[in-house]
């Protein structure tokens, strides 16, 4: 039955849910000041650890996880999908309330976000394809993935890159609008997606139960990679904490605009990508809390 549910989303409603989320992807990249690359490019360890976790371990976990609990097929592909987009919007904020590296997490907000052109539409194409019970469902949608990477260009490669040459350009100008940019357009982006769920209120009060704790446990594994990697590599604690926020919180909003551009609204995924989208929020806090109180003064990982 949940393969079959359909949520309603008209292409008005898109095309808004589009703008906004170029918006918020603006909005972030016009607090990105190029020269905070540097210092990390001299030492790019955390920065290649956290985008191999996001991009290659997160994707591979996702798929041993849909093997062992065989989701529908719907929902595995909504998995397949939440784990090949790049960080969420709200990790920024999240690794500084937890205390940890925010030149890090803006690093990898922009270098994610730059790599998610290609690398989401070839990880969900590729990890979606080597599973037989999604395989079946790509062809039947025949998804052509090049349209994939132009909308997510259009949507997240073309506002950071213009974001951030007008703070090259204009920086003082830029760090006054971007907080205000930011929060407006993120609160903007929120109602938007509430307003979706609100249309669709009755089938996603109908089915949450099935993916509920399908997120949960993805969500934490996600939380685990990158803690995991971020140890196993003896990194300074506040990378660890950065690399595993910036892996447990996934930009599901992307995730839902090309499940209503490319799927037609399918639920399983829709409503594991929604679900998705509001507990990484909660997860996110509470372990920002948790990190929060834990003691900060660490060079170096457990």
């Amino acid at each position: 039955m949940l393969d079959q549910a359909q949520i309603n989303f008209d292409s008005q409603s898109l095309w808004v849910l589009n703008i906004a989320l170029a918006f918020v992807m603006f909005g972030i990249a016009l607090s990105i000041d190029v020269s905070s690359f540097k210092p990390l490019f001299k030492k790019p360890k955390s920065v290649i650890i956290g985008v191999g976790s996001q991009f290659l371990i997160l994707p591979a976990v996702t798929f041993l996880l849909v093997n062992v609990l065989k989701p529908d097929p719907a929902v595995a592909l909504g998995m397949f999908l939440v784990a090949a987009c790049p960080g969420g919007n709200i990790s920024n904020f999240i690794t500084h309330y937890a205390r940890g590296n925010d030149a890090l997490s803006v690093s990898l907000t922009a270098i994610a976000t730059l790599l998610a052109v290609g690398m989401t539409p070839l990880n969900f194409s590729f990890w979606a394809g080597v599973y037989p019970p999604t395989n079946q469902m790509l062809k039947a949608v025949s998804i052509v993935p090049q349209d994939m990477v132009v909308l997510v260009a259009l949507i997240l490669g073309l506002p950071l890159i213009l974001g951030m040459s007008i703070r090259k350009k204009y920086p003082q100008k830029a760090i006054r609008v971007s907080l205000f940019f930011k929060k407006a357009s993120l609160l903007f982006f929120i109602s938007l997606v509430f307003l979706a769920l609100q249309k669709n209120f009755v089938a996603f009060q109908t089915y949450v139960m099935q993916v509920f704790w399908l997120v949960l446990f993805h969500n934490m594994m996600a939380f685990f990679c990158g803690f995991s990697l971020g140890t196993f590599f003896r990194l300074p604690w506040k990378d660890v904490k950065t690399i595993t926020i910036e892996t447990g919180i996934q930009n599901s909003g992307l995730g839902l605009l090309l499940i209503f551009t490319f799927f037609d609204g399918l639920g399983g995924m829709a409503i594991l990508a929604a679900f998705w989208g509001i507990w990484h929020l909660v997860s996110g806090l509470i372990l920002g809390t948790v990190f929060n109180l834990m003691p900060h003064s660490k060079t170096s990982a457990l």
